[in-house]
């Protein structure tokens, strides 16, 4: 579990290198660049988490074809996936972006968040979801891979990536002049001799997503040559890319629970952002800021909870349900231990770690810093609860259980934070912004209880695939031994 686990781990700090590198040069660019963004990804998150429960869904198809020892059902699963997510992120990129503008103007905001920042989170939209199905053939890649075993080729073709993003990110966001990456003796030189050559003077925020989109592109071309064509995964040929509606709705049956989930949540941060956007820039600013941050410490979780994926999906295919069991378990009291020392951290040196991603010296900066800081130190309550959470969640999906995993989503973001923010900060909002700070926590601590309680019931332990020969395909329908309780 833990050799999954780690590259997992690896490829999701990669993964959130874009957005750190993201943040810390829009930091330096202006604090408003850095509420665009607080206010940008939950609408682009809708628009991922539509597509993305797809992805979970061939993963969890592959991981038990593979522990079945069926490689030409996971070969079929993954020619269908690719055809299906990539269309289906094609019609959200355009969607998304003719639709852009109307869907910030949903959102309430405060007069100064209207005027400075939804201009600005629009610009990075827009360049964005037209790079929707670049980045979704990705995620088929890697998610393939996830249920296949492999979790190492993925993550090295992310550390590329990543590395010509933190290169050409700063390059595009400032030009030449003016850049921060030039700022230190010596390379001011270099800086000002480019900026006379070429005399680029940057894209703002624009140039960020440009950054991304670009350095995702090549990993998702890379990716796919690497499945179809250097034997790495299993085993797809081209003839897999055509459509087998029988493949395609047993994905649908599985997927749609976690697209479900998925937009569940996007919804709950669209929600979230528009009660956060009623209050001044600098408490926007800090909210985007300090939810950065919480997700590299969400790596840990992530990496697990899909290790624990993996390996449950695995060992039911191939008949080991106590396995998958003692696997979760495992995984849960490794979470444990990394997360509690984690939120010790950012309980006792919250403003050095917020600090990071601010430039300094102007007014709005100290604010935004104070309320970023007393954010993180509220969460470091909720580090622990949130990693079992996940792993708890990652047991339920590598079952087939992805109703459960739904159902266990929705009571945490919508019975848990969003009620609470509302109740908190806003109406009668008795606690102020430091509402927004308690119910955004109480979430995932209301999540990772209720799911340990659930998983004890064992009533997961059912493979969602029926026994299948070597060439097989997957059954049409899915077997009377799934549990969707």
């Amino acid at each position: 579990m833990l050799d999954i686990a780690w590259p997992l781990v690896v490829f999701q700090l990669l993964n959130v290198a874009y957005n750190v590198t993201d943040t810390i040069w829009l930091g330096h660019y202006s604090a408003d660049a850095v509420g665009a963004l607080s206010i940008a990804w939950p609408l682009i998150f809708l628009f991922i988490s539509i597509a993305g429960g797809f992805n979970s869904a061939g993963a969890i198809l592959v991981a038990q074809y593979t522990g079945a020892d069926s490689e030409g059902s996971a070969g079929l699963v993954t020619g269908n996936q690719l055809v299906f997510v990539v269309g289906m992120a094609t019609v959200l990129g355009v969607a998304g972006f003719f639709l852009s503008d109307q869907l910030l103007a949903l959102l309430p905001s405060s007069a100064d968040t209207t005027e400075r920042i939804i201009p600005m989170a629009n610009d990075y939209m827009e360049v964005f979801y037209l790079g929707l199905p670049l980045l979704f053939s990705f995620f088929v890649f890697s998610s393939v891979m996830r249920g296949y075993g492999d979790t190492k080729t993925p993550m090295y073709v992310m550390a590329g990536s990543v590395g010509l993003n933190v290169v050409i990110d700063p390059i595009l966001i400032f030009g030449f002049a003016d850049n921060p990456l030039f700022a230190p003796p010596g390379l001011d030189v270099i800086g000002a001799t480019l900026a006379e050559l070429t005399a680029f003077g940057g894209f703002g925020i624009q140039g960020a997503a440009i950054a991304t989109i670009s350095s995702r592109g090549l990993a998702a071309v890379a990716g796919i040559l690497l499945l179809f064509f250097a034997g790495y995964g299993p085993d797809v040929r081209l003839e897999h890319l055509r459509p087998d509606f029988g493949v395609i709705r047993k994905m649908v049956d599985l997927g749609l629970p976690t697209t479900a989930e998925q937009s569940a949540a996007a919804l709950g941060m669209i929600t979230m952002t528009a009660m956060v956007s009623m209050f001044s820039p600098a408490v926007v600013a800090a909210y985007g800021l300090t939810n950065r941050i919480g997700t590299i410490v969400f790596l840990p979780s992530m990496g697990l909870g899909r290790a624990t994926n993996t390996m449950v999906g695995q060992n039911l295919g191939a008949e080991k349900p106590d396995r998958a069991e003692r696997a979760t378990w495992v995984a849960s009291k490794v979470i444990v231990g990394v997360l509690f020392v984690a939120g010790a951290i950012a309980f006792i040196f919250p403003e050095p770690i917020v600090g990071v991603f601010l430039g300094t010296g102007t007014e709005e900066a100290a604010i935004t810093l104070a309320f970023a800081a007393t954010y993180l130190q509220v969460r470091a309550f909720e580090f622990v609860f949130m990693g079992v959470f996940q792993v708890m969640l990652g047991a339920f999906r590598g079952a087939g259980n992805t109703r459960t995993a739904m159902v266990l989503s929705v009571i945490a973001l919508w019975l848990g934070r969003v009620p609470l923010v509302y109740l908190l900060a806003v109406d009668p909002g008795i606690l102020g912004e430091f509402g927004i700070w308690i119910g955004f926590a109480a979430g995932d601590i209301l999540g990772g209880i209720v799911a340990v309680l659930w998983f004890t019931r064992g009533t997961w332990k059912e493979a969602v695939i029926e026994e299948t020969g070597p060439d097989s395909e997957p059954a049409a329908e899915p077997p009377e031994a799934v549990n969707t309780d």
